[in-house]
């Protein structure tokens, strides 16, 4: 009898068992943007780690914007700074994925320094399970600075996944390594026209490449203490 008991017991623990895994697994099917990761802090050298072609450097500017404008080449993943004298510095960074790309001519209208993020209510709608607030940090998706476009939900801000630079991605933002944004923020003010090309736009942006590294404008890369001891969201921003 009692030899039965246990193992019924055993045979019931099994099936509880088999039907948490197929639950676990069935919830990670339907959050494909939503890999728990340990979080880490940002590191100074991790653009250090993209293709020559992605990382920061001036090259030749032959546009018509003026010193001070931001172009967001949408299909061949870099973002422009205008300098003037027929130069501007270009990054790489990541895009919307397909179906969340966008094109106009908006303007900075805040900038912030390691941001707290609050998904907005679109992408709530779409990914429920996504924290309604997660305080700035080295964990936080929307890395070491942000810079807001006016009349958008959409911001070009740093990240935690520096993999995904070069990469259609995100859900409209555009994204960056932390070193770049830090120093791409340092250059902007608020008001700066950002230009954003569709993804359908083909013309070069630059007249040729000059190969010339961009020397940091900011110090060294430090963030406040982590305010977020869960899982890190990636990929959905």
């Amino acid at each position: 009898m009692i030899h039965a008991m246990k193992i019924a017991r055993t045979g019931a623990f099994a099936l509880v068992s088999a039907a948490a895994l197929w639950s676990g697994a069935a919830f990670a099917q339907q959050m494909p943007y939503y890999a728990p990761t340990v979080a880490s802090a940002a590191s100074d050298d991790e653009a250090a780690d993209a293709p020559a072609s992605l990382r920061r450097q001036v090259v030749s500017y032959t546009g018509q914007e003026a010193p001070g404008t931001i172009i967001v080449d949408t299909p061949n993943t870099y973002l422009y700074y205008v300098l003037g004298g027929g130069k501007a510095i270009r990054y790489g960074i990541g895009v919307g994925r397909e179906g969340f790309t966008w094109s106009g001519v908006k303007t900075v209208e805040r900038k912030s320094e390691w941001p707290d993020w609050i998904p907005p209510a679109e992408m709530l709608e779409r990914q429920p399970y996504l924290p309604r607030f997660m305080a700035g940090g080295p964990s936080n998706p929307l890395g070491a600075r942000a810079m807001y476009l006016a009349g958008t939900v959409y911001r070009i801000h740093g990240t935690n996944q520096p993999s995904s630079i070069g990469k259609q991605v995100s859900s409209g933002c555009i994204r960056m390594v932390n070193e770049d944004v830090i120093d791409l923020y340092s250059r902007v003010q608020i008001g700066t026209k950002v230009v954003v090309l569709p993804m359908t736009h083909r013309a070069p942006v630059v007249a040729q490449m000059r190969s010339t590294p961009v020397a940091s404008s900011y110090a060294p890369l430090s963030a406040p203490a982590a305010a977020w001891d869960g899982i890190r969201p990636r990929g959905i921003y």
